[in-house]
């Protein structure tokens, strides 16, 4: 399924990427979006706001804090970071999108894990993990070309580039209104945990079932 290289052992040997496969999944639209995903997402927001009190709380917390450190090489800002303090602190509420895509942005909040999400049948086996050059280029998903940057941790099928840390998801793979079988990928910088990333994954496919109660797991690995 995925192979990562030497230069990103050697340039990461304290980073990882976890890896899910689902099948039997559906994709409902804003309007199809169930009630019991509305109501999860309700009880999160809740959570959230209970759980961390002040932005410096929340910083300092430490899924952030590796990421934040891992961003700040390319002078940026984690966006799950700015995501949070939206909900916890401007009381904004998680928005309504298609569900699979909602599934995997209500993990990301719970566990500020960064992840992409694709249509496993858009992938051209295997993947590869690799270190960007600088030079490699990829379609995002608002259909702009990218150039990754220099040491960025970057995901690529046989076609080219389906994901890097800083940049996001490509276009090409994107889960689509379709979609029936969805990978989901976690970055997994220096100080995250194995088990984070093993928990995160089960509580995206745990919130995948309440739109696509059928999902099953058909792959679930930690690389490093």
């Amino acid at each position: 399924m995925l192979h990562a290289t030497e230069m990103w052992k050697e340039t990461y040997p304290e980073a990882s990427v976890g890896c899910m496969v689902l099948r039997n999944v559906l994709n409902p639209g804003q309007s199809e979006v169930s009630e019991v995903l509305e109501s999860s997402k309700r009880e999160l927001e809740s959570e959230l706001r209970t759980r961390f009190s002040s932005r410096e709380e929340l910083s300092r917390h430490t899924p952030i804090k590796a990421y934040s450190d891992y961003y700040k090489r390319y002078t940026k800002t984690y966006h799950v970071l700015q995501q949070l303090e939206s909900v916890i602190f401007k009381g904004k509420g998680i928005p309504r999108v298609a569900g699979l895509v909602e599934a995997m942005f209500m993990a990301e909040l719970k566990n500020c894990l960064l992840t992409a999400g694709h249509d496993y049948d858009a992938l051209k086996l295997p993947l590869k993990l690799d270190v960007a050059a600088g030079e490699e280029k990829y379609i995002l998903i608002n259909q702009k070309e990218q150039i990754v940057k220099p040491g960025d941790m970057m995901i690529a099928d046989t076609d080219g580039i389906i994901s890097s840390i800083i940049h996001g998801p490509d276009l090409r793979t994107r889960i689509v209104p379709g979609t029936q079988k969805a990978v989901f990928i976690v970055y997994a910088p220096p100080g995250i945990s194995h088990g984070l990333v093993i928990n995160h994954l089960s509580d995206i496919h745990s919130y995948v079932k309440l739109v696509a109660p059928d999902a099953e797991m058909e792959l679930q690995k930690v690389y490093s």
